[in-house]
C-alpha cells in the first residue's frame, strides 16, 4: 500500500522534479548551442557530438517542459486548472512567475521545432530566430527562482550561478563578436 503522504504530495513532486529537469536540459542546450555559435571548441568531430548533445537536450527539455505542466494539473494543492496552466499569467499562485515560465514554455517549442522547418522558413531566418533560444534560458531561470519551490535553497542558486556565468560570457561573446561577412562569389563575364 502506498503511503497517504506520497499520494498527497506525489504529482507536485513529479511537477517539481520535471520542472527541475527541464531546467538543467534547457540549460545544457543553450550553453552548448552558445559554445558552438561561438566556435570555442575546435576538435575534429567535436562539432557533430556537440550539435548531437544540442539537439537531444532540447528535445528532452520539451518533454520535460510538458511533463511539469502536465503533473501540474493533476497537483491537489495548486488546482491550476487547464487554464492556469496553457494561459500566462492566469495561474493564482504567482502569476508573474507562473506565466514567465508557461511564456518561456511557449518559446522554447516554438523555437525548438522551427529547426525542422528551417529549409521551408530559411537557414538565414532560422537562425536569426534561433538567437532568441537563451531567452527561454532566462525565463526559465526567472521562473524557478520566482515560482519554484526550490528557489531558496542553495544547491539550486549555486547550479544557476555555477551554470550562468559561462552562459552569459557565451552570450555576451556571441553578440559582441562580428563575424566575417562571406565574400561574393564574382559573377563570371559574359563572352562577347
Amino acid at each position: 500500500m502506498i503511503a497517504p503522504d506520497v499520494l498527497k504530495y506525489g504529482w507536485w513532486l513529479a511537477s517539481r522534479a520535471s520542472g527541475l529537469v527541464a531546467l538543467v536540459l534547457v540549460t545544457v542546450s543553450v550553453g552548448v548551442g552558445l559554445a558552438m555559435a561561438g566556435r570555442v571548441a575546435r576538435r575534429p568531430g567535436l562539432s557533430r557530438t556537440l550539435m548531437a548533445l544540442h539537439e537531444h537536450a532540447a528535445l528532452a527539455g520539451l518533454v520535460a517542459i510538458g511533463v511539469h505542466g502536465a503533473t501540474l494539473l493533476m497537483d491537489p494543492w495548486l488546482h491550476p486548472g487547464a487554464l492556469g496552466v496553457a494561459v500566462p499569467f492566469t495561474m493564482a499562485y504567482r502569476p508573474v512567475y507562473s506565466g514567465l515560465g508557461i511564456v518561456g514554455a511557449y518559446l522554447a517549442a516554438f523555437l525548438g521545432l522551427t529547426y525542422y522547418a528551417r529549409r521551408r522558413i530559411g537557414v538565414r531566418r532560422w537562425r536569426r530566430l534561433h538567437r532568441a533560444s537563451v531567452v527561454v534560458y532566462v525565463l526559465g531561470v526567472v521562473h524557478a527562482l520566482g515560482a519554484g519551490t526550490d528557489a531558496s535553497t542553495t544547491w539550486l542558486r549555486a547550479f544557476l550561478l555555477v551554470t550562468g556565468i559561462p552562459i552569459a560570457a557565451l552570450f555576451v561573446r556571441r553578440v559582441t563578436t562580428r563575424r566575417p561577412v562571406p565574400a561574393r562569389r564574382a559573377v563570371p563575364e559574359a563572352a562577347s
